[in-house]
């Protein structure tokens, strides 16, 4: 893992957020298959026919290591589009996560090898493999655009995605969120408040004038 990506793991998803004038956010729905999911990777984009894996197998086998494969399946829930056979391939090649607008499967064995996988649900049923469909093109996951190479992190809180000219800037941004908030819990302990911390006593004033 490179320098970039192991300074975006230590940050906190929302301070990434913040400093990414709070975009990126996927959607909810878009969560991970264990709550000790945790990742940073350049993407790797899919565009997958809905119920058909090809594509997946395609991805797994060309994604360089440190790659999070961000795959659009149009949300499709009827079949689970990757399992664990595909997670113990991703992690031989050094793949670091897999997002997916659609469903999985083997949820319980995916965890217990702890490969991040982030997913709109699972579902048990099978998928066709006929389609290669499109690689290394924008793709839309979790309502948020997706082009190669952006920086994509996953925890608990849920998928960010940080445009690829914007990594360096947001990063040291969040860093210098992430360094003042640290200071923040001693300031409460010591009888401040958040309103004093914050300055939204301004706020009020501008409410009342």
């Amino acid at each position: 893992m490179d320098e970039i990506l192991s300074r975006y793991m230590k940050l906190p998803l929302g301070n990434i957020c913040d400093a990414n004038s709070k975009l990126g956010a996927m959607d909810y729905k878009i969560h991970p298959v264990d709550d000790s999911c945790r990742m940073a990777g350049y993407a790797y984009t899919v565009k997958g026919c809905p119920g058909d894996n090809l594509a997946l197998h395609k991805a797994i086998a060309e994604a360089p290591a440190d790659a999070v494969i961000v795959a659009d399946f149009s949300g499709y829930t009827k079949g689970g589009h990757f399992g664990e056979i595909m997670a113990t391939a991703c992690m031989a090649r050094g793949i670091a996560g897999l997002v997916i607008d659609g469903a999985i499967r083997d949820v319980k064995e995916i965890a217990d090898l702890g490969f991040p996988v982030f997913a709109k649900c699972s579902c048990p049923n099978g998928t066709v493999k006929e389609a290669i469909g499109l690689h290394q093109e924008p793709v839309v996951c979790g309502d948020v655009t997706v082009c190669p190479g952006d920086l994509i992190v996953g925890n608990i809180d849920g998928v960010a995605v940080v445009r690829k000219g914007e990594i360096t800037r947001v990063l040291e941004a969040a860093e210098a969120i992430a360094e003042k908030e640290d200071k923040i819990p001693d300031m409460l302990r010591s009888g401040k408040t958040t309103i004093d911390i914050y300055k939204f006593s301004k706020l009020y004033e501008l409410a009342d004038d």
